[in-house]
Protein backbone atom coordinates (compact mmCIF):
# COMPACT_ATOMS: atom_id res chain seq x y z
CA UNK A 1 0.00 0.00 0.00
CA UNK A 2 2.82 2.82 1.07
CA UNK A 3 4.52 1.55 -2.80
CA UNK A 4 1.46 2.70 -4.46
CA UNK A 5 0.78 5.67 -2.44
CA UNK A 6 4.62 6.58 -2.93
CA UNK A 7 4.40 5.75 -6.80
CA UNK A 8 0.90 7.73 -7.13
CA UNK A 9 3.03 10.92 -5.42
CA UNK A 10 6.05 10.57 -7.45
CA UNK A 11 3.66 10.29 -10.70
CA UNK A 12 1.94 13.33 -9.36
CA UNK A 13 4.86 15.51 -8.46
CA UNK A 14 6.54 14.79 -11.75
CA UNK A 15 3.13 15.73 -13.79
CA UNK A 16 2.98 18.78 -11.43
CA UNK A 17 6.29 19.72 -12.72
CA UNK A 18 6.41 18.98 -16.18
CA UNK A 19 3.29 21.11 -16.73
CA UNK A 20 4.56 23.68 -14.69
CA UNK A 21 7.48 23.60 -17.19
CA UNK A 22 5.34 24.08 -19.89
CA UNK A 23 3.22 26.70 -18.79
CA UNK A 24 5.43 28.74 -16.98
CA UNK A 25 9.29 28.56 -18.83
CA UNK A 26 7.67 27.42 -22.44
CA UNK A 27 4.44 29.58 -22.64
CA UNK A 28 4.46 32.15 -20.33
CA UNK A 29 3.46 34.40 -23.05
CA UNK A 30 0.28 34.49 -24.87
CA UNK A 31 1.62 33.31 -28.38
CA UNK A 32 0.15 31.65 -31.84
CA UNK A 33 1.64 27.84 -31.74
CA UNK A 34 3.31 27.46 -34.78
CA UNK A 35 3.52 23.91 -36.62
CA UNK A 36 7.07 23.89 -36.30
CA UNK A 37 7.28 23.96 -32.52
CA UNK A 38 3.99 21.85 -32.35
CA UNK A 39 5.87 19.35 -34.02
CA UNK A 40 8.80 19.27 -31.54
CA UNK A 41 6.44 19.73 -28.40
CA UNK A 42 4.50 16.39 -29.79
CA UNK A 43 7.84 14.16 -30.08
CA UNK A 44 8.65 15.05 -26.27
CA UNK A 45 5.36 14.02 -24.67
CA UNK A 46 5.59 10.81 -27.14
CA UNK A 47 9.07 10.48 -26.04
CA UNK A 48 8.94 11.20 -22.42
CA UNK A 49 5.52 8.39 -22.55
CA UNK A 50 8.34 5.80 -24.08
CA UNK A 51 10.81 6.61 -21.42
CA UNK A 52 8.39 5.81 -18.42
CA UNK A 53 7.19 2.96 -20.69
CA UNK A 54 10.92 1.43 -20.52
CA UNK A 55 10.25 2.42 -16.59
CA UNK A 56 7.81 0.27 -15.59
CA UNK A 57 9.85 -2.58 -18.10
CA UNK A 58 12.63 -2.29 -16.02
CA UNK A 59 10.93 -1.56 -12.60
CA UNK A 60 7.54 -3.71 -12.93
CA UNK A 61 7.95 -6.17 -15.86
CA UNK A 62 6.94 -7.09 -19.30
CA UNK A 63 3.21 -7.33 -18.80
CA UNK A 64 2.35 -4.17 -17.06
CA UNK A 65 4.96 -2.66 -19.28
CA UNK A 66 2.94 -3.93 -22.88
CA UNK A 67 -0.29 -2.96 -20.82
CA UNK A 68 0.73 0.46 -20.89
CA UNK A 69 1.90 0.52 -23.98
CA UNK A 70 -1.30 -0.59 -25.52
CA UNK A 71 -3.30 1.68 -23.05
CA UNK A 72 -1.37 4.42 -24.12
CA UNK A 73 -2.01 3.90 -28.37
CA UNK A 74 -5.52 3.25 -27.73
CA UNK A 75 -6.36 6.51 -26.16
CA UNK A 76 -3.86 8.23 -28.82
CA UNK A 77 -5.85 7.03 -31.20
CA UNK A 78 -9.42 7.69 -29.50
CA UNK A 79 -8.07 10.96 -28.72
CA UNK A 80 -8.08 12.30 -32.62
CA UNK A 81 -12.10 12.75 -32.26
CA UNK A 82 -11.24 15.22 -29.65
CA UNK A 83 -8.89 17.16 -32.10
CA UNK A 84 -12.22 17.92 -34.38
CA UNK A 85 -13.64 19.10 -31.13
CA UNK A 86 -11.16 21.24 -30.30
CA UNK A 87 -11.83 22.96 -33.81
CA UNK A 88 -15.46 23.00 -33.21
CA UNK A 89 -15.30 24.49 -29.80
CA UNK A 90 -12.64 26.96 -31.25
CA UNK A 91 -14.71 28.36 -34.05
CA UNK A 92 -17.94 28.34 -32.18
CA UNK A 93 -16.58 30.77 -29.19
CA UNK A 94 -13.98 32.63 -31.53
CA UNK A 95 -11.40 31.89 -29.47
CA UNK A 96 -7.96 33.96 -30.75
CA UNK A 97 -5.15 32.08 -31.79
CA UNK A 98 -3.25 33.39 -29.01
CA UNK A 99 -5.37 32.15 -26.37
CA UNK A 100 -5.66 28.80 -27.72
CA UNK A 101 -2.93 26.87 -26.26
CA UNK A 102 -3.94 28.51 -22.68
CA UNK A 103 -7.24 27.10 -23.38
CA UNK A 104 -6.07 23.74 -23.70
CA UNK A 105 -4.16 23.57 -21.36
CA UNK A 106 -6.08 24.34 -18.61
CA UNK A 107 -8.82 22.44 -19.62
CA UNK A 108 -7.00 19.46 -20.57
CA UNK A 109 -5.44 19.55 -16.55
CA UNK A 110 -8.89 19.78 -15.37
CA UNK A 111 -9.83 16.71 -17.80
CA UNK A 112 -6.83 14.64 -16.14
CA UNK A 113 -8.04 15.06 -12.48
CA UNK A 114 -11.75 14.30 -13.70
CA UNK A 115 -10.59 10.90 -15.58
CA UNK A 116 -8.29 10.39 -12.77
CA UNK A 117 -11.37 9.78 -10.49
CA UNK A 118 -13.34 7.97 -13.23
CA UNK A 119 -10.65 5.68 -14.07
CA UNK A 120 -10.17 4.51 -9.79
CA UNK A 121 -13.59 4.32 -9.85
CA UNK A 122 -14.05 2.10 -12.71
CA UNK A 123 -10.92 0.28 -11.65
CA UNK A 124 -12.49 -0.31 -7.77
CA UNK A 125 -16.03 -1.79 -9.63
CA UNK A 126 -13.99 -3.86 -11.39
CA UNK A 127 -12.55 -5.40 -8.42
CA UNK A 128 -15.42 -5.46 -5.95
CA UNK A 129 -18.38 -5.99 -8.68
CA UNK A 130 -16.75 -8.52 -11.95
CA UNK A 131 -20.20 -8.47 -14.03
CA UNK A 132 -19.45 -4.74 -14.51
CA UNK A 133 -16.32 -5.65 -17.38
CA UNK A 134 -19.83 -7.46 -19.34
CA UNK A 135 -21.13 -4.19 -18.84
CA UNK A 136 -18.32 -2.03 -20.14
CA UNK A 137 -17.42 -4.71 -22.94
CA UNK A 138 -21.06 -4.85 -24.11
CA UNK A 139 -20.69 -1.02 -23.79
CA UNK A 140 -17.68 -0.71 -26.22
CA UNK A 141 -19.31 -2.99 -28.79
CA UNK A 142 -21.77 -1.07 -29.06
CA UNK A 143 -20.42 2.14 -29.53
CA UNK A 144 -17.72 0.34 -31.90
CA UNK A 145 -20.87 -0.46 -34.16
CA UNK A 146 -22.43 2.85 -33.45
CA UNK A 147 -19.35 4.82 -34.81
CA UNK A 148 -19.09 2.68 -37.83
CA UNK A 149 -22.03 3.88 -39.04
CA UNK A 150 -21.57 7.49 -37.85
CA UNK A 151 -20.98 10.25 -40.28
CA UNK A 152 -18.91 12.23 -38.11
CA UNK A 153 -18.33 14.54 -34.79
CA UNK A 154 -21.48 16.17 -34.30
CA UNK A 155 -20.76 18.50 -31.47
CA UNK A 156 -23.44 21.56 -30.27
CA UNK A 157 -21.89 23.45 -27.29
CA UNK A 158 -24.66 25.93 -26.98
CA UNK A 159 -26.76 23.16 -25.83
CA UNK A 160 -23.68 21.69 -23.33
CA UNK A 161 -25.65 21.63 -20.11
CA UNK A 162 -22.51 22.36 -17.86
CA UNK A 163 -22.29 25.86 -19.77
CA UNK A 164 -26.24 26.28 -19.44
CA UNK A 165 -25.26 26.04 -15.84
CA UNK A 166 -22.43 28.52 -15.90
CA UNK A 167 -24.38 31.36 -17.51
CA UNK A 168 -26.99 30.54 -14.85
CA UNK A 169 -25.12 31.02 -12.51
CA UNK A 170 -22.27 33.61 -13.66
CA UNK A 171 -22.99 36.29 -16.44
CA UNK A 172 -20.41 36.24 -18.95
CA UNK A 173 -18.97 38.98 -20.54
CA UNK A 174 -18.46 39.61 -24.50
CA UNK A 175 -14.39 40.04 -24.49
CA UNK A 176 -11.71 37.83 -23.86
CA UNK A 177 -9.86 40.20 -21.24
CA UNK A 178 -6.06 39.87 -22.56
CA UNK A 179 -6.87 36.32 -21.51
CA UNK A 180 -8.26 36.44 -18.18
CA UNK A 181 -10.69 33.85 -16.72
CA UNK A 182 -12.58 36.44 -14.99
CA UNK A 183 -13.31 40.37 -14.61
CA UNK A 184 -14.70 42.88 -13.02
CA UNK A 185 -17.62 45.52 -14.65
CA UNK A 186 -19.26 47.81 -12.75
CA UNK A 187 -18.92 45.94 -9.43
CA UNK A 188 -19.78 42.71 -10.83
CA UNK A 189 -17.98 39.57 -11.31
CA UNK A 190 -18.24 38.24 -15.15
CA UNK A 191 -16.85 34.91 -16.08
CA UNK A 192 -14.59 35.59 -19.61
CA UNK A 193 -15.41 33.50 -22.57
CA UNK A 194 -12.12 31.77 -21.88
CA UNK A 195 -13.05 30.17 -19.14
CA UNK A 196 -16.55 29.05 -20.46
CA UNK A 197 -14.13 27.26 -23.00
CA UNK A 198 -11.85 25.30 -20.83
CA UNK A 199 -15.22 24.02 -19.25
CA UNK A 200 -16.75 23.23 -22.53
CA UNK A 201 -13.10 21.16 -22.90
CA UNK A 202 -13.35 18.93 -19.59
CA UNK A 203 -16.51 18.41 -20.44
CA UNK A 204 -16.79 17.12 -24.05
CA UNK A 205 -13.08 15.15 -22.89
CA UNK A 206 -15.67 13.41 -20.31
CA UNK A 207 -17.84 12.20 -23.00
CA UNK A 208 -14.90 10.67 -25.11
CA UNK A 209 -13.51 9.24 -21.54
CA UNK A 210 -16.56 7.25 -21.30
CA UNK A 211 -15.65 5.04 -24.80
CA UNK A 212 -12.04 5.37 -24.47
CA UNK A 213 -11.63 4.43 -20.06
CA UNK A 214 -14.03 1.41 -20.63
CA UNK A 215 -11.25 0.21 -23.28
CA UNK A 216 -8.26 0.66 -21.54
CA UNK A 217 -10.10 -1.10 -18.70
CA UNK A 218 -10.20 -3.87 -20.94
CA UNK A 219 -6.67 -4.29 -21.68
CA UNK A 220 -5.45 -3.42 -18.02
CA UNK A 221 -7.10 -3.39 -14.82
CA UNK A 222 -3.66 -1.69 -12.92
CA UNK A 223 -5.69 1.86 -11.81
CA UNK A 224 -1.60 3.27 -11.76
CA UNK A 225 -1.14 1.85 -15.79
CA UNK A 226 -4.83 2.93 -17.02
CA UNK A 227 -3.69 6.38 -15.35
CA UNK A 228 -0.39 7.10 -16.14
CA UNK A 229 -0.98 5.99 -20.06
CA UNK A 230 -4.14 8.38 -19.86
CA UNK A 231 -2.58 11.44 -18.78
CA UNK A 232 0.47 10.97 -21.15
CA UNK A 233 -1.87 10.75 -24.42
CA UNK A 234 -4.22 13.30 -23.27
CA UNK A 235 -1.11 15.45 -22.22
CA UNK A 236 0.34 14.93 -25.85
CA UNK A 237 -3.34 16.16 -27.17
CA UNK A 238 -2.58 19.98 -27.14
CA UNK A 239 0.62 19.68 -28.94
CA UNK A 240 -1.14 17.28 -31.74
CA UNK A 241 -3.58 19.63 -31.61
CA UNK A 242 -1.78 22.60 -33.25
CA UNK A 243 0.65 20.20 -35.16
CA UNK A 244 -2.01 18.10 -37.27
CA UNK A 245 -5.25 20.46 -37.40
CA UNK A 246 -4.52 21.76 -40.74
CA UNK A 247 -4.43 17.34 -41.95
CA UNK A 248 -6.63 15.70 -39.69
CA UNK A 249 -8.90 15.61 -42.97
CA UNK A 250 -6.53 12.76 -44.45
CA UNK A 251 -7.39 10.31 -42.00
CA UNK A 252 -10.91 9.97 -43.26
CA UNK A 253 -11.18 6.60 -42.82
CA UNK A 254 -9.65 6.29 -39.36
CA UNK A 255 -13.07 5.99 -37.55
CA UNK A 256 -13.55 3.06 -38.79
CA UNK A 257 -10.63 2.17 -37.17
CA UNK A 258 -11.31 3.37 -33.92
CA UNK A 259 -14.94 1.40 -34.52
CA UNK A 260 -13.05 -2.02 -34.92
CA UNK A 261 -10.53 -1.38 -32.04
CA UNK A 262 -13.48 -0.41 -29.60
CA UNK A 263 -15.47 -3.62 -31.07
CA UNK A 264 -12.43 -5.73 -30.51
CA UNK A 265 -11.92 -4.58 -26.95
CA UNK A 266 -15.36 -4.85 -26.15
CA UNK A 267 -15.24 -8.35 -27.45
CA UNK A 268 -12.39 -8.93 -25.30
CA UNK A 269 -13.84 -8.09 -22.21
CA UNK A 270 -16.88 -10.10 -23.03
CA UNK A 271 -14.94 -13.41 -23.43
CA UNK A 272 -11.95 -12.65 -20.88
CA UNK A 273 -13.63 -15.86 -18.24
CA UNK A 274 -13.12 -17.98 -21.10
CA UNK A 275 -10.37 -17.30 -23.00
CA UNK A 276 -7.87 -14.36 -21.67
CA UNK A 277 -5.85 -12.67 -24.32
CA UNK A 278 -2.12 -11.91 -24.29
CA UNK A 279 -1.44 -8.41 -23.98
CA UNK A 280 1.14 -8.50 -27.12
CA UNK A 281 -1.47 -9.92 -28.80
CA UNK A 282 -4.55 -7.05 -28.19
CA UNK A 283 -1.65 -4.82 -28.70
CA UNK A 284 -0.19 -6.47 -32.28
CA UNK A 285 -4.33 -6.28 -33.17
CA UNK A 286 -5.25 -2.63 -32.25
CA UNK A 287 -1.70 -1.34 -33.68
CA UNK A 288 -2.33 -3.37 -37.61
CA UNK A 289 -6.02 -1.94 -37.49
CA UNK A 290 -5.19 1.00 -36.99
CA UNK A 291 -1.88 1.17 -39.27
CA UNK A 292 -4.49 -0.45 -41.80
CA UNK A 293 -7.02 2.22 -41.81
CA UNK A 294 -4.76 5.10 -41.85
CA UNK A 295 -2.80 3.73 -44.79
CA UNK A 296 -6.53 3.24 -46.62
CA UNK A 297 -7.26 6.50 -46.03
CA UNK A 298 -3.82 8.38 -47.37
CA UNK A 299 -3.79 5.69 -50.41
CA UNK A 300 -7.71 6.61 -50.80
CA UNK A 301 -7.08 10.47 -51.05
CA UNK A 302 -4.35 10.21 -53.18
CA UNK A 303 -5.72 8.37 -55.81
CA UNK A 304 -8.72 10.79 -55.61
CA UNK A 305 -6.87 13.70 -56.25
CA UNK A 306 -4.84 11.95 -59.53
CA UNK A 307 -8.07 11.39 -60.85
Amino acid sequence: MSNNILLWLGFGLFLGAMLALDFGVFHRKAHIVKVKSALLEASFWIGLAFIFNIGVYFSRGSKPALEFLTCYIIEESLSVDNLFVFLIIFSYFMVPLSYRHKALFWGIAGAIIMRMLFIVSGVALIHKLHWVLYIFGAFLLFTGVKLAFSRGVEVHPEKNPILKLVRKIVPVASSYANGSFFIKEGGKTFATPLFVVILAIISFDLVFALDSIPAALGISTNSFIVFTSNAFAVLGLRSLFFAIASIMELFEYLHYGLAAVLSFIGVKMLISDFYEMPIWAALSVVASILLVSIVVSVILKEKRIQS
